[in-house]
C-alpha cells in the first residue's frame, strides 16, 4: 500500500514509519501538509491509507495561545483531512489518533474499554472534538485512543527517565492516580495489527493490559535503575510548573484495550515488569 503519515516526525510517527515501510511504501509528512485544502489534497492523493497523528504536545504550561495550539493542530487539521478527502474520488484508508483523556476518571480496579461513555473537562473535550472530526471522514474510520508511550527514544518516558537516574524519583501527587500506558513497540505492532484487518473500524484502545497506579509505575523505574523513590513532587509543585496543565499528571485513566485482546493480538509487553526490562 501507499501509506501517507501526517504528523510523522513525532515519535510514533517516526516508529510506525520504521515498522510499515518493510511492506508498505511510506511517506511522512510535518504540518506543512496542511497549509490549504488544495495543498493537503495533493500530498494524500493516490495513497491507500491515510495515518493522522498531527498534534503539537500538551505537556507544556497550559496558556490560551498554547490550548489554541493544541486544539488547532488535532482538531482543526483532522476536519481539514475530512474535507480533503470528501473531494477525492478514490478515498484512502483513514486512521486518527486520539488519547485515552477521552474517558471518565477512574482508579485501576475500574478501567474503561472503548464502548463506554466520554468523561468532561478539557482533555475530555478536546478527545471527543478530536474523534467527532475524525468520524466525519467516513463511518469506517479507525480512531486509536493511545495512552502514555513508553520509549527510550523520547516522549513522557525520557523526561522521567533522567530525575530517577539521578536519584529524585518518586510519586507524583499521592501516587494513587491510574498509568495507562503502552511500550512504543507493542503500539507499532498493534497499529499495524488492525492495518491487516481490512474489516477493522471504529475505536481501539492502544494501551497495555495492565493499568497500574503511578507510584507502582515510579517504584519499577526506580528498582530497574537502582536509584532511590523518594522524593515526591507534591500537586501544588505540578501547579506551580504547568499551571491547569498539571492534570495530565494528576488525572487518573484507568483504561484497557478490549477490542485488541478480543481479535487476537498478543503483547510482547503487557506489564510494567517486561516493559522496564526491555527499556532499561
Amino acid at each position: 500500500m501507499r501509506v501517507v503519515i501526517l504528523g510523522g516526525s513525532g515519535l510514533i510517527g517516526k516508529a510506525l514509519e520504521k515498522e510499515l515501510s518493510e511492506n508498505h511504501d511510506v511517506e511522512c509528512l510535518n504540518r506543512s501538509a496542511f497549509k490549504s485544502i488544495d495543498t493537503l489534497s495533493s500530498l494524500i492523493k493516490d495513497s491507500d491509507l491515510v495515518i493522522q497523528l498531527s498534534g503539537s504536545t500538551i505537556a507544556k504550561r497550559w496558556t490560551k495561545r498554547q490550548l489554541k495550539e493544541v486544539w488547532e493542530s488535532r482538531v482543526d487539521t483532522t476536519e481539514m483531512l475530512s474535507k480533503a478527502i470528501s473531494v477525492m474520488p478514490r478515498k484512502p484508508r483513514v486512521m486518527c489518533a486520539s488519547g485515552v483523556s477521552f474517558y471518565p476518571q477512574s482508579n485501576c480496579d475500574n478501567p474503561f474499554s472503548e464502548g463506554d461513555k466520554e468523561g468532561d473537562g478539557y482533555l475530555s473535550e478536546l478527545s471527543i472534538a478530536w474523534e467527532s472530526a475524525a468520524k466525519s471522514i467516513s463511518p469506517d474510520t479507525i480512531v486509536l485512543r493511545f495512552g502514555v508511550v513508553l520509549s527510550r527514544s523520547g516522549g513522557a518516558f525520557m523526561k522521567l527517565y533522567w530525575p530517577y537516574f539521578f536519584g529524585f524519583g518518586g510519586p507524583i501527587a499521592n501516587g494513587n492516580q491510574c498509568f495507562s500506558w503502552v511500550h512504543l513497540k507493542d503500539l507499532v505492532r498493534s497499529v499495524n495489527f488492525i492495518i491487516n484487518d481490512s474489516k477493522a473500524s471504529g475505536v481501539y484502545n492502544i494501551t497495555a493490559p495492565e493499568p497500574i497506579p503511578q507510584k507502582i509505575f515510579g517504584k519499577a523505574l526506580a528498582v530497574s535503575l537502582r536509584r532511590p523513590f523518594l522524593v515526591p513532587l507534591w500537586e501544588w509543585q505540578l501547579k506551580l510548573l504547568f499551571g491547569n496543565g498539571s492534570q495530565i499528571l494528576t488525572e487518573s485513566i484507568s483504561v484497557i484495550p478490549k477490542r485488541l485482546l478480543q481479535e487476537g493480538f498478543v503483547f510482547d509487553y503487557p506489564d510494567i515488569s517486561s516493559a522496564m526490562s526491555d527499556l532499561i
